[in-house]
């Protein structure tokens, strides 16, 4: 934006921001609204919480300035600086709630800010915002190149680069940041730390200008309702497909990764508490500035989901609406037909085109063909059974489970406690998988048994089609320590 005159002058006359700097009570508005917002990243406040500060707030200064310095009660200010002409408060209402909440405006955000750099600063890095610039610049030239030859040559200079770096460092050469360089990326770091989480207000104010203009196009809407839909769907895949939509995705999917969390949990701690940062007296709200980005995210995503909410209620409302008008109009043709009913008119009343009758013959009609009943026979015929061979009735596998319950009570007795794995080698597995099954049941039903998931063992047999096959299973180290009341006690 151009700073002209013209621009210069609207921004005086409507920026709810630079009214708060001319105010007359603003170096109390401003120290308030930092305490009350800033100072613990409070995203919204209830009324009478809100309320019950500036009314501390205007007792001390009653206390210093005068009883007749702040004639005006705590709602009475609060109402005017969420006043249209003021703008520095909204007073909105949460769903599902009817308490007042008020949160701050992402103009009143950025003058605060401002005020703050109006402060002076005993510090001033310039080497980490030179170094932030040209990491961006490489970031743009190489991430946006299509060429893959120097896409690859810049890897391998990034590369050679580290490769040095790991040179000198097994050579004794450890370069390390001095004191200066140090506060300097830090005062960066905090900075930028900040200035992220008043973002997320204008964010946020950005998807509730963007419902608003919806809903101010639905309300005026006189074409046709595809077209309307269309519209509307537009504007709700521009939260997400236009480039802030994209960029917030895209920090919220960095953000939550698991592994940058800990990262992040990790290398805070370790960099306040250096000398030299500590020197610098940075603010305690720093220690948590994540979990303020996590909870300013949340926030944001639950705006974006009551504003689909909303549209869609506001958008049924409209269906409603228009269901309500087509039933007028039915009525309303009811109506007409009542009256022309006793007075009949001599000319047509209304006129139907391209109507002709459909002559079915009676011939043309397909004939009627009953459907044919099925005729089941359920007997069954008794066959004589002298050559039929029974002994495949007995040809299964059958595993005697006492045994195997007998044979871990013994070893039990000489060991106190054995592997699952030492009873099958001390008994091999005689019918294969169907006796492991078997032993594993044998294992967690009759006897105190407890699970080693971190260690594995291996239990082979011989297969039952090829005896020089040797087949295995792998499974968690199960160990036996006592049998359990229904097998007796040892």
């Amino acid at each position: 934006m151009a700073l002209d005159y013209d621009t210069l002058a609207r921004l005086r006359k409507s920026h709810p921001g630079w009214k708060l700097l001319t105010a007359r009570h603003a170096p109390l508005i401003a120290s308030f609204l930092v305490e009350a917002f800033l100072r613990s990243n409070a995203r919204e406040i209830a009324q009478p919480d809100l309320v019950e500060k500036l009314e501390d707030t205007l007792f001390t200064r009653r206390e210093i300035d005068g009883p007749d310095s702040w004639p005006g009660s705590a709602m009475d200010y609060l109402t005017d600086w969420t006043a249209p002409e003021r703008g520095w408060l909204r007073r909105f209402y949460r769903d599902g709630s009817d308490e007042p909440h008020f949160d701050l405006t992402p103009a009143t955000e950025k003058a605060l800010a401002w005020l703050e750099g109006l402060t002076t600063r005993g510090f001033v890095g310039t080497e980490s915002r030179l170094l932030t610039l040209f990491d961006l610049l490489r970031q743009i030239a190489h991430g946006s190149d299509l060429d893959p030859v120097s896409r690859r040559a810049e890897l391998e200079a990034r590369r050679a680069e580290i490769d040095a770096e790991i040179a000198a460092l097994d050579a004794g050469e450890m370069p390390v940041l001095d004191d200066t360089a140090v506060r300097d990326r830090f005062q960066q770091f905090s900075q930028t730390a900040r200035e992220l989480l008043s973002d997320f207000r204008e964010v946020e104010d950005n998807f509730r200008t963007l419902d608003r203009e919806t809903r101010e196009r639905i309300a005026l809407w006189d074409g046709a309702k595809g077209e309307l839909l269309a519209h509307i769907l537009d504007e709700r895949d521009a939260i997400s497909h236009t480039d802030q939509g994209r960029s917030f995705r895209a920090f919220w999917d960095f953000l939550m990764s698991s592994e940058r969390q800990d990262e992040f949990t990790k290398l805070l701690p370790q960099v306040l508490a250096l000398p030299a940062v500590r020197t610098l007296h940075p603010d305690q709200r720093l220690r948590r500035v994540h979990h303020d980005w996590l909870e300013a995210g949340e926030h944001a995503q639950r705006t974006v989901a009551v504003l689909s909410q909303q549209l869609r209620r506001f958008v049924d409302e409209q269906v409603w609406l228009e269901n309500r008008r087509i039933l007028d109009i039915i009525r309303s043709i009811e109506t007409r037909a009542l009256a022309l009913r006793e007075r009949p008119p001599e000319d047509a009343v209304t006129t139907l085109d391209g109507l002709r009758p459909s002559i079915t013959l009676p011939m043309e009609r397909t004939l009627h063909a009953p459907t044919q009943r099925l005729r089941l026979d359920s007997r069954i015929d008794v066959g004589d059974a002298s050559d039929t061979d029974v002994a495949a009735l007995f040809a299964g596998i059958v595993i005697d489970r006492e045994s195997l319950v007998r044979h871990a009570q013994r070893e039990l007795q000489s060991d106190g406690q054995v592997s699952l794995a030492t009873l099958i080698q001390r008994q091999p597995l005689e019918h294969g998988l169907a006796e492991l099954v078997t032993w594993l049941e044998v294992a967690d039903t009759d006897f105190e048994s407890t699970t080693i998931a971190q260690e594995q063992d291996t239990v082979t047999w011989p297969s039952a089609d090829s005896p020089n096959l040797i087949r295995e299973a792998r499974l968690p180290r199960i160990v036996l320590t006592g049998t359990t009341h229904k097998s007796g006690v040892i």
